[in-house]
């Protein structure tokens, strides 16, 4: 993201962005802010280009991936997801490429969810979030070790509901974009 010198609604100026670390995911930056009575803050920020993530419902099934998340060393049940690392590409084409990449499924129809900051105490990452239907089968094309390894699950409707509620899914952007989803569907 790059500074633009706005100042927000409650006051605080984006004075510059000082590049700490320049990484493949994600950059890291001492940003420095005015507050609204002229004094110069510095916060870490950890700048990531954003992401998608979509709920793949095929019929009365969802479309779940289990993936290693390094930073957890530990596996997670999630819904497809992926960063947005293509220049100009609308995030719902970005969706679509993902869906198509970890799971193998083009949709007919896709629909927004909205969307979410993930951890805005230190980070800008915006996840889009998207309903997916209608699919036709085409080739996986894995982006990496974690893809190439990932387990795709079906679940019913009535297990991603008890998923959520009894700590199965504790992915954030799983959690908003099924239980927006179950909602949706009066569940």
């Amino acid at each position: 993201m790059t500074p633009d010198g706005s100042t927000s609604a409650s006051g605080f100026t984006h004075v510059r962005d000082e590049l700490i670390y320049n990484g493949f995911v994600i950059d890291v930056v001492k940003g420095v802010f005015a507050t609204p009575d002229g004094e110069l803050i510095e916060r870490d920020i950890v700048r990531h280009p954003g992401a998608v993530g979509v709920v793949a419902l095929d019929g009365d099934n969802v479309v779940l991936v289990r993936q290693y998340r390094a930073a957890i060393n530990d596996e997670l049940l999630e819904i497809p997801a992926g960063k947005c690392d293509v220049e100009g590409e609308r995030p719902e084409v970005t969706a679509v490429r993902e869906l198509e990449e970890e799971v193998g499924l083009r949709p007919a129809t896709i629909e927004s969810l909205g969307g979410m900051y993930c951890s805005v105490g230190f980070c800008d990452e915006y996840i889009h979030l998207y309903l997916a239907t209608d699919f036709e089968s085409v080739p996986v094309d894995h982006d990496g070790p974690e893809e190439r390894h990932m387990a795709v699950e079906r679940w019913s409707l009535d297990e991603v509901a008890a998923g959520l509620s009894d700590g199965r899914i504790t992915d954030a952007k799983s959690l908003v974009a099924l239980g927006a989803v179950l909602r949706r569907l009066g569940r």
